[in-house]
């Protein structure tokens, strides 16, 4: 019976700030006559609350008959985080971008002349900025000879694994905040809390921003891309814009104006932003979303 298989096998897990730990002879409750190693990969990292986890190494695995000795917990489920905000009729993003106007190109009732019987379709058509709402900037935003969006390769805007740094105590967030985590080849995605903001007047005045230190140890320290769910990922008094200048100088690009980052975990969740492949453009609103 179900209840009566557990699995006993040794593991190794490797740092990925250096050292690693070893735990021989574990037992588990399986619902079953298997389970995956890498979901008890999974469920060691997660039951013990481990960090900075590398390589999981699961040695010796054997499934045996004895009793169950705790309630087995329910398999995570696979979940989408939508951390973008939607675009809508009047709505000013950054003050002095004028907000987007919607309406109708075809209406339903105009485009029935057009079809038979009850057929109809909406066109509809946007007059829009492409700095609106939650969106990505590509090096072209910045540089003049930068990769424009259509030149940006998905691997940088999609299936990405994701660090949530969590900073809503700052407003100038320094390297400091990034330092003890592994952000290469990740999506480093800053949750300042500012998104409450959204809508209001606040939300344009004394916003939570990077500074240039900490853009430059992002450069060096290999991320993929930068997201905040602020005003500007900038300080918007500085004219110099350095955070743009070295994180776009070095083809990572940003995404500003993110929402509902408390709803992602701190590690492990796939991130995706990804905009639509225009010619000779910097910036274009994203969908962005993490797959948990």
């Amino acid at each position: 019976m179900d209840d009566d298989k557990r699995v006993k096998f040794d593991f190794e897990v490797d740092f990925s700030n250096g050292g690693g730990i070893q735990g021989q002879d574990f037992r588990l409750d399986v619902a079953g006559d298997d389970i995956g190693d890498g979901t008890l990969a999974d469920y060691i990292v997660r039951d013990m609350r481990l960090l900075m986890v590398g390589d999981v190494r699961i040695l010796n695995k054997e499934i045996i008959e004895e009793r169950h000795k705790r309630t087995i917990p329910a398999r995570p489920r696979r979940g989408i985080v939508d951390v973008s905000h939607e675009v809508e009729e009047g709505m000013v993003t950054y003050k002095g971008i004028p907000a987007p106007i919607m309406c109708d190109f075809l209406s339903r009732e105009e485009s029935k002349s057009r079809y038979e019987g009850d057929t109809e379709f909406h066109i509809g058509r946007i007059d829009m900025v492409a700095n609106t709402g939650t969106y990505v900037d590509s090096p072209f935003h910045r540089f003049a000879d930068g990769k424009d969006l259509s030149e940006l390769p998905l691997e940088s805007l999609a299936d990405l694994d994701t660090v949530v740094v969590r900073a809503a105590d700052r407003q100038g967030v320094d390297r400091d905040a990034f330092e003890r985590l592994d952000v290469a080849g990740k999506a480093v995605l800053v949750h300042t809390g500012w998104d409450t903001n959204w809508r209001t007047d606040r939300y344009f005045e004394g916003h939570p921003f990077l500074t240039g230190e900490a853009a430059e140890y992002l450069v060096e320290a290999g991320a993929a891309i930068v997201g905040i769910d602020s005003h500007n990922i900038d300080d918007a008094e500085d004219g110099y814009r350095p955070v743009h200048t070295k994180l776009l100088g070095a083809d990572i690009p940003i995404v500003e104006h993110m929402t509902g980052l408390e709803n992602l975990p701190d590690n492990g969740a796939r991130f995706f932003a990804v905009p639509v492949k225009v010619k000779d453009f910097g910036t274009f609103p994203v969908r962005a979303f993490g797959l948990v």
